[in-house]
């Protein structure tokens, strides 16, 4: 069989499994991520080993897939970034700002000490602690959307925290990754800092100047998708610029492009056609590469107890640190603890940081094996937990409910 072939046949296994796994998963009321994630990790030396079988084993095949997940990770950042409303990030104001700061702090130092007590010396613990940061709303979005919640202030507070998170532990794993390219020298990290400022600065200032009298002229051009196309060299671009002028990883570029083109008049034309193959094919690719990389099965003696204390860790501070946020910034303490709830999950913005850790030997695969259990078990307890927290109130007024066509804004 050539390769070409083997090629064919493993990414119909891969993606079809993967688009099985999310159905069975909604079909039970779960989350499609949870199912996508868990089909990988099936498929992985967990349970099935696929790439172990004599058809797979080609080192070309595996090389093929991780490059198909990292182009899957960065136009999903760039997506994420695409959806942001900045009238949305307004109406949070306050409340969505206080939520982010202390939903990323307090997370970032339960991670740092966990790790800590288990022994990690203090880069790997730096970054458990980022990795605790991340927030990935989409799932709370849903389930406010079942609860008609979506346009309440929790929901708009969820919302716009999640925006504010993203953008906050992005940076701060930037000016990490950043620093672990030095050489330890004091000057050489703050000049690498410098450059990553300087760069995210110009991009901006750039792209709002240039970015839509060139799209003015790229709609003229009588050629196939032209619009499309723009944005994809953006994307690449700026994700290509980041890595080696910045000293930023990848997907940062990439969210940038998505939040440039986002105050375009082509937003929407542009989340369409880059959504439906990302959606369909690099994102599953993306859930079930991470899965073909994680093995659950070292998960035993003292890595368990780790698991157990990183999973409550995850849940308590993010309702502790978000729920406080919100507390200050006003809302009453019902709504505080709504919206800690909400922000529990990491999802796949967890997973894309721990996938940059395991890539950058900052921390070994037992890490991201950990990591991955975190997922999953924030990913479940996060709609039970957030319906919980809504049980008792009494029904939202019809003015909140949600609009049969409103669509759900899966950022974070």
């Amino acid at each position: 069989m050539s390769s070409t072939v083997q090629l064919i046949l493993l990414l119909l296994v891969l993606i079809g499994v993967a688009k099985i796994g999310g159905a069975l998963s909604a079909a039970l009321g779960q989350p499609t991520v949870l199912g996508k994630l868990l089909a990988g990790v099936l498929l992985g030396p967990s349970l099935i080993n696929v790439m172990h079988w004599e058809t797979f084993q080609s080192s070309d095949l595996k090389s093929t897939i991780h490059y198909l997940s990292e182009l899957g990770v960065i136009f999903l950042m760039f997506i994420a970034g695409l959806r942001i409303e900045a009238h949305e990030l307004r109406e949070a104001g306050k409340a969505a700002t206080w939520t982010a700061i202390l939903g990323v702090i307090i997370p970032f130092f339960g991670g740092l000490l966990s790790a800590l007590a288990f022994g990690y010396g203090l880069i790997p613990a730096i970054f458990v602690g980022l990795l605790l940061t991340a927030t990935s709303v989409s799932i709370s979005a849903q389930t406010l959307v079942e609860l008609g919640r979506l346009k309440s202030r929790v929901g708009t507070t969820l919302l716009g925290a999640a925006v504010l998170d993203d953008i906050i532990g992005l940076l701060l794993l930037s000016i990490f990754m950043a620093t672990q390219t030095s050489d330890g020298n004091f000057m050489t990290i703050v000049w690498t800092i410098v450059r990553l400022v300087g760069f995210l600065v110009v991009a901006w200032f750039l792209g709002q100047r240039f970015l839509p009298r060139i799209l003015e002229r790229v709609k003229k051009m009588r050629t196939n998708e032209p619009v499309l196309t723009f944005a994809v060299l953006v994307v690449l671009g700026l994700a290509f610029t980041a890595e080696t002028v910045g000293h930023l990883a990848a997907i940062t570029g990439a969210f940038m492009a998505g939040i440039l083109l986002s105050h375009t008049d082509v937003r929407d034309e542009i989340d369409r056609s880059i959504s439906s193959f990302t959606y369909a094919v690099l994102v599953p690719i993306f859930f079930i590469g991470i899965g073909l990389n994680t093995d659950l099965s070292s998960l035993s003696g003292a890595a368990i107890p780790m698991a157990i204390m990183l999973c409550i860790v995850a849940i308590g501070t993010k309702i502790v640190g978000c729920g406080l946020g919100a507390k200050i910034a006003g809302l009453n303490q019902r709504e505080a603890i709504q919206v800690g709830c909400g922000m529990i999950s990491r999802g796949e913005v967890g997973l894309i940081v721990a996938s940059l850790g395991v890539q950058n030997q900052i921390v070994d695969t037992n890490v991201f094996s950990l990591t991955v259990a975190v997922v999953l078990v924030t990913t479940l307890v996060t709609p039970i937990l957030l319906k919980w927290s809504f049980k008792t109130e009494p029904l939202p007024s019809l003015h909140l409910a949600l609009e049969p066509e409103d669509e759900v804004l899966a950022i974070g």
